[in-house]
């Protein structure tokens, strides 16, 4: 078969939209599975929907990467949105046109600087990873390239600011916490470190709006076992084909003003501009995540292997949805309007149950100890706060963890071993972790209970201090043991 490209897709009788050229607007850092599957996306229905006109330069933020693969398919590759929308399975293609080509600064550092002197760019964008935006002293101004993307960003605003140009709307998309300040942050110090003067931190700080966004899309990427028959289906050969979930968000940090440069309500786009990204996090993390962990240990240990087979399961469903409607929904009423916080919350039962995603349990529960922490803890405090009582399939939930890590009976390389059945299964978290509960093995089930609870490393003074907490979780493992974990669950919800 011919490789994509604008010839060969022509030759296919492709009727779908496409941009073979137009300004460069947007520098992308990052040209992975994640970015072509949410931000290329968005940037390609602007162009067709809303008039955008604009093309993403690609550059690779680290020696190795996909720059030789994308320039022969000119840009080219074809994405799948793959789940379930309204209880209805989706699976639509769209062949991405936006990415006009990918450079190695490694290889032509020059062609990089060259972009800087490009009137019409006007975005950057970065998935650099969750270890990318960190400063390296090490990093130095005549570096070709400096090696840490905030080093390779402060060397191309520098170049922008001598040519005399505006600056740039500068939308941060690795997973850590106000990532836009964190990158702002490390341009600061190597300003300061590389002796780049007052004028130009002035230029950085007036002329350039640096965004903590936050992103939402499951994004599998390359389907390497359906690869072959996929491309033989669509008549040529695609190395970057990329697939992702149908749902996606994207909220960014910022003025108001971004939306007259970026076309989104035209678009139609699930983007939103807003003066606080924190509360769309905190809803993101209690629903979505807070689901996950909450629903995910006890579906394990009553037999369950994927999340899509809980979704199919009404007992378990009824567990994860009386917590989110009952328990989580209800104490972030406020910081975010009710029919917001349902429609996301909606949005999270056809995500959970795709049936192109084989989300496994036991990668969902790594680490689920400071994940309980961050996901549900926060929820259970606030609910007693407002509520004067716990919540009651919140805390079945810790006593699920508890249960989940007391399976662990034998120590492996860093997990420990736990049976179900006939099967065993590995338990992975920070190594004190699991020697606290390895200690725990033959604790009976209160003693269990009394001893997490109370343990201050794992959830400093909070649990402990819970009114009725500690109780709640002895009588649910009770419940536990006296019933079995999935007739304990359907007592919980009945």
């Amino acid at each position: 078969m011919d490789r994509l490209n604008y010839e060969t897709l022509a030759k296919t009788g492709y009727d779908g939209y496409t941009l073979k050229s137009a300004p460069e607007k947007v520098l992308q850092f990052g040209e992975g599975n994640f970015l072509r599957a949410f931000v290329d996306y968005f940037f390609d229905m602007m162009n067709e929907k809303a008039g955008f006109n604009g093309k993403v330069v690609v550059t690779q933020p680290i020696e190795q990467g996909l720059a030789d693969m994308i320039n022969e398919q000119e840009g080219l590759y074809t994405l799948f949105l793959r789940g379930q929308e309204n209880g209805e399975k989706v699976n639509r293609k769209r062949v991405i046109s936006c990415v006009s080509r990918c450079l190695n600064p490694y290889r032509d550092y020059d062609a990089l600087m060259e972009c800087a002197s490009n009137p019409e760019l006007r975005f950057i964008v970065s998935n650099t990873t969750e270890a990318g935006i960190a400063y390296d002293p090490s990093c130095k101004e005549e570096d070709r390239p400096a090696s840490s993307f905030p080093g390779k960003l402060t060397q191309f605003l520098y170049k922008r600011y001598n040519n005399k140009l505006k600056g740039f709307i500068i939308l941060s998309c690795e997973l850590i916490d106000r990532n836009g300040d964190e990158l702002k942050r490390c341009v600061g110090k190597y300003i300061e470190q590389w002796g780049l003067g007052d004028d130009f931190k002035k230029w950085v700080e007036e002329e350039n709006v640096f965004c903590s966004t936050l992103v939402d899309r499951i994004v599998p990427g390359y389907p390497r076992n359906e690869a072959a028959s996929i491309c033989e289906e669509l008549g040529y050969q695609d190395n970057i084909l990329d697939t992702a979930e149908v749902f996606g968000a994207w909220v960014i940090e910022g003025p108001q003003s971004i939306k007259d440069e970026l076309p989104i309500e035209k678009a139609g786009l699930p983007i939103m501009v807003v003066d606080n990204v924190d509360p769309y996090k905190k809803r993101k993390v209690r629903i979505l995540n807070g689901a996950h962990t909450s629903m995910i240990m006890a579906a394990y240990i009553s037999g369950q292997d994927i999340v899509r087979d809980c979704m199919k399961d009404e007992v378990i469903k009824g567990f994860m949805n009386k917590a989110l409607y009952e328990e989580i929904i209800p104490v972030l009423k406020a910081s975010l309007s009710e029919d917001d916080l349902l429609e996301f919350a909606k949005a999270v039962s056809d995500r959970f149950a795709n049936p192109f995603i084989d989300h496994q349990l036991l990668s969902i529960s790594l680490n689920s100890q400071s994940k309980w922490k961050a996901r549900v803890m926060p929820t259970v405090v606030e609910y007693y706060e407002q509520n004067k009582k716990l919540p009651r399939v919140l805390t079945f939930s810790f006593a699920a963890f508890l249960c989940f890590y007391h399976l662990g009976t034998e120590k492996g390389d860093k997990c420990l071993i736990g049976k179900r059945g006939n099967d065993t299964f590995e338990i992975k978290d920070d190594e004190w972790v699991l020697d606290a509960f390895y200690e725990l093995k033959d604790a009976s089930l209160t003693e269990l209970a009394k001893a997490v609870v109370n343990n201050e490393r794992m959830w400093e003074d909070t649990l402990k201090n819970l009114p009725g907490f500690e109780a709640a979780v002895d009588d649910s493992l009770k419940l536990i043991e006296e019933k079995g974990m999935y007739e304990a669950m359907k007592a919980v919800i009945a």
